[in-house]
């Protein structure tokens, strides 16, 4: 296992052999390499449609059809907006806080399920990696949130805005409700600022670390009090008798700034633009950003006035994003590992909660990243833990429904359904053997329903490989190996097996775990 840890970190970590700099009318490879870092898992004939366009006219098709809704509704409970029954403070039984954490815990599930759901089914994959990368940025947890509509709220919030502007998005998130929740806004009032979100806006929102000072972070925790939530409803509330609105210095400029007008400071400071131009150049391109071309694309951001089909446009029209020397240099995330695979593989699950399930135990619960900093990414992905879950996954969905992965199953549902920090006080009930833990015996049936779930899928390998063009096995065997890995195999699969040999031999090779 070790040895694997250590063949797909050095995949992405090693360079190719320089080659000449590439054309700018997108090959079979091209095209793959573009809908790969751009989406989950291209198919043949996705890649294909791009194949011969310049890239000029690939990103142009690309950003053209970014969407600014979801195409999958969502649960009727999750898009409800009548004002929850919340537990009465100090006055609420135990019975009625575990009720309400145990709603809560079903509906969070829901959401994850729903959001694979939406990246299998959108008509714009760019649109969900997108929203995927600032719910990565932007980050809230529903652990502390607790209200599973509010973190739906927020993500509906970040796709509206996911290709739009980001001035725009940085002030609607600055007032999102999850967000007011997470970084503790509500506690943040005139007499007793709250330092936490104006931290947090700065370092790793917009600035970045070393770009302000403690000074002017306090000064804009004041122009931020009175800004507040509505928990019932879900909605931001400004309390004007909560706010300082005093005279507040910040970054060498006075006045009787609100929180707005902060955001507008941060805006204007050149600094920004660099900030979020490296995080993408990390997202689409490679883990070592060169510094003159994000100067070069962070200058057309702020010129653009932030707008971020500019960014990444100037991102995926480049020379870096398409040279030879950038690809494989990426390790999947969970949420691309598993919805690529399905995608690539035709597999359209009834329920998608198991496989939100699948990249908890890879270590990416979405909805949940495990601090205000979000999942680091990059090589962390892979250790012999996460590793293990990983080639689980493939394996079960390689298998079929042959019903030989109760483990993995178990394994990857975790802590899943309810998390230490929303975990009531345990209760013992009587169960077939004998008495038990509540929460266990629960985690107990939700460990078999992943498993049904993770096999419900059956991989039709033989109807698969047949609609790759070719004259025979061996070159429809080869379309998709080309199709499914980045760079070379590490050990070549035999062409002789059948396909379904052929296939999962291409997803457990460690080449297909990087970008």
């Amino acid at each position: 296992m070790l040895r694997w840890v250590v063949l797909i970190l050095g995949l992405a970590c090693a360079t190719s052999l320089a080659q000449a700099a590439p054309s700018d009318v997108l090959t079979y490879d091209d095209a793959r390499h573009l809908l790969s870092r751009t989406g989950f898992g291209p198919t043949d004939a996705e890649v294909r449609a791009y194949v011969g366009l310049t890239r000029a006219d690939a990103v142009a098709r690309l950003l053209a059809g970014t969407r600014t809704t979801a195409v999958t509704p969502l649960p009727a409970s999750l898009a409800d907006t009548t004002p929850l029954s919340l537990p009465r403070g100090a006055a609420a039984t135990p019975e009625e806080r575990k009720a309400f954490v145990r709603e809560q815990v079903q509906e969070g599930l829901k959401l994850r399920g729903w959001w694979v759901q939406e990246m299998l089914a959108t008509p714009s994959p760019l649109t969900e990696r997108m929203t995927l990368f600032w719910h990565n940025h932007f980050v809230s947890a529903q652990p502390k949130v607790r209200i599973s509509r509010m973190m739906a709220v927020q993500n509906a919030t970040l796709r509206a805005n996911a290709l739009g502007n980001f001035g725009t998005l940085l002030h609607a998130i600055a007032k999102d409700p999850a967000m007011i929740v997470y970084l503790d806004g509500a506690q943040n009032r005139r007499g007793a600022p709250n330092e936490n979100f104006a931290r947090e806006v700065m370092e790793l929102f917009t600035l970045g670390e070393g770009h302000y000072g403690e000074a002017d972070i306090k000064e804009a925790a004041r122009a931020f009090t009175g800004w507040s939530v509505d928990r019932a409803r879900g909605a931001f509330v400004m309390r004007p008798l909560l706010h300082d609105d005093g005279m507040k210095t910040i970054f060498g400029r006075t006045g009787r700034f609100d929180g707005d007008d902060v955001l507008d400071l941060l805006l204007a400071r050149p600094e920004t633009a660099t900030f979020i131009v490296t995080k993408l150049w990390r997202e689409f391109i490679s883990p070592e950003p060169d510094a003159k071309e994000v100067a070069r694309i962070a200058q057309h951001f702020r010129e653009a006035r932030y707008d971020i089909k500019v960014a990444v446009g100037d991102i995926l029209r480049s020379d870096a994003f398409y040279a030879q020397d950038n690809r494989g240099v990426l390790v999947k995330s969970p949420v691309e590992l598993v919805v690529g695979t399905l995608h690539q593989l035709d597999l359209a699950p009834a329920d998608t909660v198991p496989f939100a399930v699948a990249m908890a135990g890879m270590g990416q619960n979405l909805f949940s990243a495990p601090n205000v900093k979000g999942w680091p990414g990059g090589e962390v992905w892979i250790n012999t833990s996460t590793l293990l879950a990983r080639k689980q996954f493939l394996e079960r969905i390689t298998r079929g429904n042959d019903g030989a992965a109760p483990a993995m199953a178990s394994a990857m549902a975790g802590d899943m359904p309810m998390q230490d920090s929303m975990r009531p006080a345990p209760r013992q009930v009587i169960a077939a053997n004998g008495i038990v833990d509540e929460d266990k015996l629960r985690a107990q049936r939700f460990a078999r329903q992943v498993q049904r779930g993770l096999a419900s899928v059956h991989f039709d390998s033989a109807r698969w490989m047949a609609a790759f063009p070719g004259r025979n096995a061996r070159e429809r065997n080869d379309g998709s190996e080309r199709l499914l890995l980045a760079t070379a195999a590490q050990q070549a699969p035999d062409s002789t097996t059948d396909p379904l040999s052929f296939v999962r031999a291409i997803l457990l090779d460690a080449a297909y775990q990087v970008k």
